[in-house]
């Protein structure tokens, strides 16, 4: 099953009309992406860039918005690894509105590039987080095939 990330829309997510102001799903992309490192990797997002100095800044990025949310709301961000490149990686996104119905309210996907932080220049995604993306991916594609 693909990781997801459990989020609450807090108050300063909503713009004046009362609904979420679209930017704050980018950041529900990042917050999520990080809890998948946590979480799913069993690496520290922060280790990743302080320790093993690698940065995945966004080099692309496209959303389709179905539905708003509103204050209060309670989301659900699932994550899938849909592309690994030598040095980028595609990550896949679709937000859930929790209850009644898990209705998904935006989908979009990112392409993020493995770069060094000391110099700002991409490089290869090392084997030992390239494994980890891959042994993702399968996981989440063996899922797709065993839901009817």
């Amino acid at each position: 099953m693909a990781f997801r990330a459990n989020l609450k829309v807090c108050f300063g997510d909503i713009d004046n009309a009362g609904i979420v102001y679209y930017p704050r799903f980018l950041h529900y992309f990042h917050v999520a992406l990080e809890e998948f490192f946590n979480t799913e990797l069993r690496i520290d997002y922060a280790e990743i860039i302080h320790k093993h100095r690698l940065g995945f800044p966004t080099v692309h990025l496209e959303s389709d918005f179905l539905s708003p949310l509103c204050f209060g709301d309670r989301i659900e961000v699932e994550i899938k690894v849909l592309e690994i490149g030598q040095t980028s990686i595609k990550w896949g996104y679709m937000v859930y509105k929790t209850g009644e119905d898990n209705k998904l309210v935006v989908k979009g996907h990112n392409v993020t590039v493995c770069l060094k932080m000391d110099t700002f220049t991409k490089t290869d995604i090392p084997d030992w987080l390239r494994h980890s993306f891959e042994t993702y991916q399968l996981k989440c594609e063996k899922d797709l095939k065993v839901t009817p």
